[in-house]
């Protein structure tokens, strides 16, 4: 953990904000006190570091920022208001890091995501080249997803999954979640006898341990689940996760013993392809006969129009579909190359009589191999 170089920081609304809304000054410069001392402040290096570190930071707090200029006493449930309390909040939010990062001579950029942004080819690289030039010009990164313009469909659903593939976008060696509880217990952290998890190095480390649900201060979406999720997406791309509070931020930085350790689980993937497994809402799904199963799933083959029998919802191409076996088992999900009105006139059919018939442009795969995942049992819905 301490020679980790390039470090994600997930901060919740419940440490940044009071529960009836609005931003706490303190809150926030204690998180910035703790993020410029790890990074070396103003371009020195930290006591004790390995090198120079950079910080992308993802913060949550946009909506609960907005709350109480709006004159609404809780976080609305719905989501036009939700999006009008993140557009005022989040100018708040990022001129309170802004003026609390300059502190330390430090600039801070806003990056704002959907899901939309970060499934599709070039927007992914893009994201990738604005954070990584941001980061080489010395800045902070403070990603947020986009709730101003962000529908249902194409929400990432909370900060701390988005944190997790925020990580793996960047290339980052270490994801640090900070909440306002101190770590994973096995049990309600108030209850007496419950003990902090130190380490997870697998699931069955997490064999029967309680999760709970809500934050306490009642402003955000996440919770214990979401963390711990978005911790094993990380470990499983082989980001090592510490999970701690935003009152010992500083100790997580720092590699001192506190909160939970996440292990890695696995090694990077390619990287658009978990975003596309744990970020992308399939807008239909094609049904693949079993040839056509074993293509997709054993030789990861594209997915070519003859092995598909049948086809249902409403997309264009570039969409992100689900791939389902017979037996209608989500198996894999990949971005389809044409419009859900084109593919019915293309099952069961071959490239090369596509062609013949429709023309060169119908001579290629329903979905590529390079925009293909393959789904673990058990997938994410």
């Amino acid at each position: 953990m301490a020679g980790a170089r390039r470090i994600v920081v997930k901060v919740g609304s419940s440490s940044l904000t009071t529960a009836s809304g609005g931003l706490d000054a303190d809150r926030v410069d204690a998180l910035v006190d703790a993020l410029a001392t790890v990074r070396g402040g103003n371009g020195e290096q930290a006591p004790g570091d390995h090198g120079p570190k950079e910080i992308v930071l993802v913060s949550s707090g946009a909506i609960a920022a907005g709350l109480a200029p709006l004159g609404l006493t809780g976080r609305p449930k719905d989501l036009a208001r939700q999006q009008a309390a993140a557009s005022v909040g989040q100018g708040l939010l990022v001129a309170r890091y802004t003026a609390s990062f300059a502190r330390y001579g430090v600039r801070v950029g806003q990056v704002l995501l959907t899901t939309d942004d970060t499934s599709r080819r070039s927007h992914y690289r893009n994201a990738y080249r604005t954070l990584d030039q941001l980061l080489g010009m010395g800045a902070v990164p403070v990603v947020n997803e986009n709730d101003t313009v962000a529908t249902d469909e194409i929400r990432f659903g909370d900060n701390d999954r988005l944190a997790a593939l925020v990580a793996h976008l960047v290339r980052a060696d270490l994801l640090v979640l900070l909440s306002d509880v101190d770590g994973l217990y096995d049990g309600n952290p108030s209850t007496p006898g419950t003990t902090r998890i130190a380490e997870v190095r697998g699931p069955a480390d997490l064999a029967g341990v309680s999760l709970g649900s809500a934050g306490k201060a009642g402003v955000g979406t996440g919770g214990m689940v979401t963390k711990v999720e978005a911790a094993r997406i990380a470990a499983a791309a082989g980001i090592p996760v510490v999970l701690t509070s935003a009152s010992h931020a500083a100790d997580g930085l720092a590699g001192r013993d506190t909160g939970t350790y996440f292990h890695r689980t696995g090694r990077r993937s390619a990287d658009r392809l978990l975003w596309l497994a744990h970020a992308s809402t399939p807008q239909g799904a094609l049904t693949l006969d079993d040839g056509a199963v074993r293509a997709v799933v054993e030789r990861r083959t594209s997915l070519l129009p003859a092995g598909i029998a049948a086809v249902e919802g409403e997309f264009s191409a570039g969409d992100p579909v689900e791939l389902r076996d017979t037996a209608g088992r989500a198996v894999a999900r990949g971005l389809v190359n044409f419009d859900a009105k084109e593919i019915p006139q293309l099952l069961g059919r071959s490239t090369r009589e596509l062609a013949r018939e429709l023309g060169p442009a119908y001579e290629r795969e329903v979905v590529h191999r390079d925009d293909l995942v393959i789904l673990q049992p058990g997938p994410r819905p």
